[in-house]
């Protein structure tokens, strides 16, 4: 048996992508142990995984902060006894931390995040228009590198059927026979996000649709909240979430939805773990970039062809343009379009089954 260290601290929708990789390797290695150590916040990502997955909380803020903090936390690991360690992060304190491993002989693989192809794909000039190895594939890689090849065949956190929907229920209340579509239109750069008075537009058509519920999710920062609350109040088959359900049941009402709307953030990553289609919003990102959603379809991303895109692998750098027309250009119709037909094609695909 082997004891093998995971290490990702950040960033949310990152450590998300980590788990259809980590599952594939516990199934494909029942007789190994797999232990991931990421922000303590993030714990609720990994608590339906096999028996051989465990987790390691940190607080990089506290007790783990600093070089100080960091010496703290290899002492804590070192006396895990790990066999080996795959660094899935990559950055000064992971390196650091595999420094010291590689020191006290226990071999160490390092995420190679494939800078130079994504810098080549969002230049402004001479661009190199090319799909990128996806971060789910770059974990692997990691794994493979230690001796474990897997190939990820992740389907959701519940399995068929979706988490339990009594723990839910009080807050939603009843599904019936309606449809339930989960909008989040925040991220955490400009770059990403579909201007909010087009988004506005999007959820109007959508909540007037016959049957539909429109589940509205933000994190509550800034003025998050505000918008999402001022929108629930504005429309009526709409519910703003802010606040209402911990990460564990958020991830069990997402399991719930019929579709998700989501921009390139970690909503698209969290409907991807528990099997829930989504139409992905793309602005000065990329799908090539190799962030989106496990199994989630390039049909469903929405995005324009423009010369400039991609301009930013994390959507931080602010737009050269100075008008983000790779977003404000995507008229809402398009956008609704996209999230009727997979309620009609998630319809079908019910009826079928009941059918059967």
């Amino acid at each position: 048996m082997a004891r093998i260290l995971i290490i990702r601290f950040s960033a949310f929708g990152d450590v998300a992508m980590t788990v259809p990789v980590v599952r594939s390797f516990a199934v494909r290695y029942p007789q190994h142990e797999v232990t991931v150590v990421s922000r303590a916040v993030w714990q609720p990502l990994f608590e339906r995984l096999p028996s051989n997955v465990s987790f390691v909380g940190v607080d990089l803020r506290g007790k783990h902060g600093g070089w100080w903090g960091l010496n703290t936390l290899y002492a804590e690991l070192k006396a895990k006894r790990f066999d080996c360690v795959a660094d899935f992060h990559g950055v000064l304190r992971t390196r650091y931390l595999s420094l010291r491993f590689r020191l006290a002989g226990i071999p160490v693989a390092v995420i190679d995040k494939g800078r130079e192809g994504k810098k080549k794909l969002v230049r402004r000039e001479n661009k190199v228009f090319e799909p990128q190895k996806s971060s789910f594939q770059r974990y692997a890689d990691v794994l493979e590198a230690l001796g474990f090849p897997v190939s990820p065949d992740f389907v959701s956190i519940y399995g068929p059927g979706g988490g339990d929907f009594a723990e839910i229920e009080p807050v939603t209340g009843p599904k019936g026979d309606g449809k339930w579509v989960g909008v989040a239109p925040f991220a955490k750069h400009e770059g990403k996000v579909y201007p909010l008075d087009l988004q506005e537009r999007v959820v109007a058509r959508l909540a007037a649709m016959p049957g539909v519920t429109v589940f509205l999710f933000g994190g509550g920062g800034g003025n998050e909240r505000e918008v999402l609350e001022a929108w629930a109040e504005k429309y009526p088959s709409a519910r703003s979430m802010v606040g209402k359900l911990g990460m564990r049941a958020e991830l069990n009402l997402i399991s719930h939805l019929d579709v998700m709307l989501s921009m390139d953030s970690a909503n698209m990553h969290l409907a991807s773990l528990v099997g829930t289609p989504v139409v992905s919003v793309w602005g000065a990102t990329h799908p090539y970039a190799g962030f989106m959603g496990w199994r989630q379809s390039a049909d469903n991303a929405v995005q324009l062809d423009m010369s400039c895109r991609p301009c930013s692998v994390f959507g931080q750098k602010p737009c050269w343009r100075g008008d983000y027309a790779c977003l404000r250009g995507i008229e809402p119709e398009r956008i609704v379009e996209k999230v009727e037909r997979l309620l009609t094609a998630q319809g079908k695909r019910k009826r079928t089954e009941h059918a059967r």
